[in-house]
């Protein structure tokens, strides 16, 4: 390994213990992570507004451009970067909830103002099985990823049965989950910040 690979920065997705990618990328590769996390924390915190109720009117409209541009395009982005980087946990996440927010946006889009029945909240209930086994996986990483990862599995739940009670936006469990999400984008937000941050600064600025 070459002083250069060896300075590659590591991210904060890949668990303990995972092994090391340096030698299969060239130096120049930088850290994909904070940009998906904060692709993904800035088009959650305004989706969880709406959930919550905390902000009304045609709202909706710029979640779903969010979810397009930022939390879709972006983390995809990432996910491919991190793939590159031999990181298949990052890769794996940023890729399936870049591909959550393009799936979130084409049903608003194209099926919004439509009966759906209870498939929404099965839709939910699924993802949150797939955030839950993604979360064992952050148990040998970075803590704030963790964190993340434990929020968005309780937000997902807590959406999914406001969907099974058809609990309107900003009512019962479905508004209880837009409070959860926000507090699951902070977290992402400061796993972002962190990745950034530490970077640039050349020590550990932020804990975690």
């Amino acid at each position: 390994m070459t002083q250069a690979q060896s300075q590659q920065p590591a991210s904060p997705l890949k668990p303990e213990g995972a092994p090391a990618a340096a030698a299969m990328v060239p130096a120049a590769v930088a850290n994909p992570a904070p940009l998906g996390l904060a692709g993904f924390a800035l088009t959650t915190f305004i989706l969880s507004l709406v959930n919550s109720g905390l902000a009304t009117g045609s709202s909706l409209a710029i979640v779903v451009g969010l979810a397009l541009a930022y939390g879709g395009l972006g983390q995809l982005i990432a996910g491919w970067w991190e793939f590159r980087n031999g990181n298949t946990f990052g890769g794996v996440a940023f890729t399936s909830y870049g591909g959550f927010w393009w799936s979130f946006a084409a049903f608003v889009f194209m099926f919004q103002g439509k009966d759906s029945g209870n498939i929404v909240a099965w839709y939910l209930l699924l993802w949150g099985v797939f955030t839950f086994y993604m979360w064992i996986a952050t148990l040998k990483g970075a803590r704030p990823v963790m964190v993340v990862f434990l929020l968005l599995w309780i937000t997902f739940v807590l959406l999914a049965l406001g969907g099974f009670t058809k609990a309107a936006a900003g009512t019962g469990l479905t508004a209880i989950g837009g409070y959860v999400g926000l507090l699951t984008a902070i977290a992402a937000f400061y796993a972002s910040a962190r990745g950034v941050i530490n970077e640039a600064f050349g020590s550990e600025i932020l804990p975690g």
